[in-house]
């Protein structure tokens, strides 16, 4: 069974004796990872059949061995899957790589009884086996890796969405309790948060409450300074209630101006400023009179 082109052998070989090697290759892997969940298991005989299906008819004659090849484009696609799907899942790099490499024993197997009898024809397959394998091995970690990534990447962002909780103190009211450290980032989904809330909300008042916010730097300063105008913008009021010793001395230091931006030592005297500020503009508005926040808040503050 002597032939010039090894991967077409080898393709010819898997397309033969396809249902051995599947059940060989899932045996080496439960083997090797005897730890795998038992989801994990109930994925595998699938991904085996798929996987080694596309691989059979990738290796047909005329196809380079580099999977970079367009007639490698199904093979890819299934890694791809296979390896998000298990950093989902929680599988360890080792774990995703044993899912390919453990294909090699079967592979070895199956090349050693066609070609035992052609020591050098045998050479020259199984080295052309391993070098596939390679490859496909390293495509899934780096597979894996990008799934992991976007992973982590989406639940940094929903963790980032759980800490800056905008709540309804009261009808028109918001508030928003930070508590941990708030960096750039952070700050601008501080920013995006509250000017959603109050576009779903049409609040009149958002109280930002840093309590629990150990230090601000210039640039998440800026941030609460944008937050705060583009709220005025939209026809709301923010105020900042909170701010500890250190920060206040770090603002003054930095320079950071909160000039027209109500303060408040506490969320409680926030919140009764923002009530005293609605009867106030409820007032204004049964006079006919136009509402003029800025004299509002002047009278507010002045009681």
């Amino acid at each position: 069974m002597t032939t010039a082109n090894p991967l077409e052998s080898l393709g010819i070989l898997l397309r033969e004796h396809g249902p051995a090697v599947l059940a060989s290759w899932q045996a080496y892997v439960k083997q090797q990872a005897p730890g795998s969940t038992r989801a994990g298991m109930a994925r595998l005989p699938g991904q085996c059949e798929t996987l080694l299906a596309a691989l059979a008819d990738a290796l047909r004659p005329g196809i380079a061995a580099d999977i970079a090849h367009s007639a490698w484009q199904e093979v890819r696609t299934l890694l791809d899957e296979i390896a998000a799907e298990r950093a989902r899942s929680g599988s360890t790099p080792v774990e995703t790589a044993t899912f390919i490499f453990s294909l090699k024993q079967s592979l070895f197997n199956l090349l050693n009884d066609a070609f035992g009898d052609e020591p050098v024809v045998l050479a020259d397959l199984v080295w052309q086996a391993c070098s596939l394998l390679d490859q496909l091995g390293l495509y899934s970690l780096d597979a894996f890796q990008r799934g992991r990534d976007q992973v982590i990447a989406r639940q940094s962002h929903e963790l980032l969405e759980l800490s800056t909780p905008v709540i309804d103190l009261w009808e028109g009211v918001l508030a928003l309790p930070l508590v941990g450290t708030l960096d750039s980032v952070r700050a601008q989904v501080v920013m995006e948060s509250v000017l959603q809330k109050i576009a779903d909300s049409g609040a009149t008042v958002a109280i930002i409450d840093i309590t629990g916010v150990p230090a601000v730097d210039t640039l998440v300063a800026q941030h609460l300074m944008r937050t705060i105008a583009a709220a005025r913008l939209m026809g709301a009021e923010c105020m900042i209630c909170g701010i500890s010793p250190q920060i206040a001395q770090t603002m003054v230091h930095l320079g950071v101006e909160f000039s027209g931006v109500t303060t408040r030592a506490t969320l409680a005297e926030a919140f009764a400023v923002s009530l005293q500020r609605r009867a106030m503009r409820g007032a204004f508005l049964r006079t006919g009179l136009p509402v003029d926040a800025t004299a509002m808040t002047h009278c507010i503050d002045m009681q």
